[in-house]
């Protein structure tokens, strides 16, 4: 499992904010391409988030379940992303000083990820969760030209 924490200039309501709106995940999900539809409940439990990850042409079309939400602390989210698997990947979220402190931590669960397992692979989770913090703070912090489509 990858695990990376930091912290965000801006109050947990504007984080939160941020892992509620679903249309944006493609801004800081590393390897999500766009987001194809959002289930109006989002985030709730049992709501998904449809998008395509990869890079073009060999993109995919798969989702993202919330399996755990606890406003203003913590999302639980199922990504799949076949033939690669799933990886179940967990965001907590914490009141920090004048901030939050964000920590992220994903498992891959099924697929080649999880068949795989070395440390390697931890590596590149690891660097793929930092590149993930780095941009999700950029996004909160306001630090980004808005380029949202709303596929």
């Amino acid at each position: 499992m990858a695990m990376v924490s930091g912290h965000v200039a801006a109050p947990v309501e504007s984080v939160w904010a941020e892992l509620a709106d679903g249309w944006g995940y493609s801004a800081w999900v590393v390897g999500t391409i766009k987001i194809r539809a959002v289930d109006p409940a989002w985030p709730r439990e049992g709501s998904k988030l449809h998008h395509a990850v990869g890079a073009w042409p060999l993109m995919l079309q798969d989702e993202t379940e919330v399996t755990v939400c606890e406003d203003h602390q913590r999302l639980v989210l199922q990504a799949r992303g076949w033939p690669f698997g799933e990886a179940t990947v967990d965001v907590r979220v914490f009141a920090d000083g004048d901030g939050a402190r964000v920590e992220m931590r994903e498992e891959p669960v099924t697929g080649p990820g999880a068949w795989l397992h070395n440390p390697v692979l931890d590596k590149v989770g690891h660097w793929r969760l930092v590149e993930m913090l780095a941009r999700f703070t950029q996004v909160v912090e306001g630090r980004r030209v808005p380029d949202r489509a709303k596929a």
